[in-house]
């Protein structure tokens, strides 16, 4: 009678999960077409030419650089905001709601509200610069190529923050206090109580963190191509974005599937080295 319920699972798994991958990774060794039926098998061809092309790498270092400086921010923003709140006796509830806020808005609430505040023509934030004196003209936070990025990076960090504070101060909640008053008795400083207790207690759980976000961010499109669709010049090109042009843009499904298979490969070998790290942590732990 279990199989009754276990095997329709595993088929809507299959489906859902497994297909999409291996359909991807077959296209991937052919010349599918988004419009044209016919195709044909040619190996590896699509991921020679993915590897030569000097706009693939351009993506892969903007989108490394994406998901470093975001994922560091919202680290340091979440974790530092866990700690405040961890320490606040009263209205901690209103503090946790308020704080998360932005993350419970879904990604194009959030890129079009920002788009429109940071608008280079009616933006509240660039005209409220020029009034208080701040900047002679209008800055152009989402078309200049030097601006674009750190706006982004700025955006991207005030998004994912709220996620890290909860799931860090949920961690700080765990830790029995009495820990805390015999570190006391011993005459342990803040920063020792902070290196030999709190620390040892969540790092598994940032560890995790780490994990989800650094395959949510890299893998992040739709909040990039909402606000500025991969431009100025290609400068927000991440390799998502680029994938999509491929694919969409270009109507190149095969060599489309090729970037994703190869997106798919790096972002396993990096969760492996973080998987690798993690266990340590909790050997250590236990």
């Amino acid at each position: 009678m279990r199989w009754v319920f276990v095997l329709p699972a595993l088929i809507i798994v299959g489906v859902l999960l497994i297909y999409p991958i291996f359909s991807s990774l077959y296209y991937s060794l052919t010349t599918k077409h988004l419009i044209k039926q016919t195709y044909k098998f040619i190996g590896l061809q699509n991921y020679m030419t993915v590897l030569k092309d000097p706009h693939f790498f351009k993506a892969f270092g903007i989108s490394v650089v994406w998901t470093v400086i975001s994922l560091l921010g919202q680290l340091f923003i979440g974790f530092t905001a866990a700690l405040a709140i961890n320490r606040v006796k009263l209205f901690k509830g209103v503090y946790r709601t308020l704080l998360i806020i932005p993350w419970a808005f879904p990604s194009i609430v959030i890129a079009l509200s920002w788009k429109w505040i940071l608008n280079g023509v009616s933006g509240f934030i660039p005209n409220i610069l020029v009034q208080l004196g701040l900047t002679s003209q209008l800055p152009q936070f989402l078309s200049d190529a030097s601006l674009v990025l750190p706006t982004l990076f700025f955006i991207n960090i005030w998004f994912g923050a709220p996620m890290i504070m909860v799931n860090v101060l949920s961690a700080l909640q765990t830790i029995p206090r009495e820990q805390y008053e015999a570190a006391l008795m011993d005459g342990a400083s803040k920063r020792q109580q902070f290196l030999y207790i709190t620390l040892p207690h969540i790092k598994v759980v940032i560890g995790l963190l780490v994990v989800l976000r650094t395959i949510w961010v890299f893998n992040n499109f739709d909040l990039i191509y909402l606000i500025t669709g991969g431009g100025p010049a290609n400068v927000t090109t991440t390799v998502p974005i680029y994938a999509y042009n491929m694919g969409w843009g270009a109507k190149l499904l095969g060599r489309s599937s090729a970037v994703t298979i190869l997106l798919l490969l790096f972002l396993l070998a990096i969760c492996t080295i973080y998987f690798t790290i993690i266990r340590k942590w909790e050997k250590e732990v236990k």
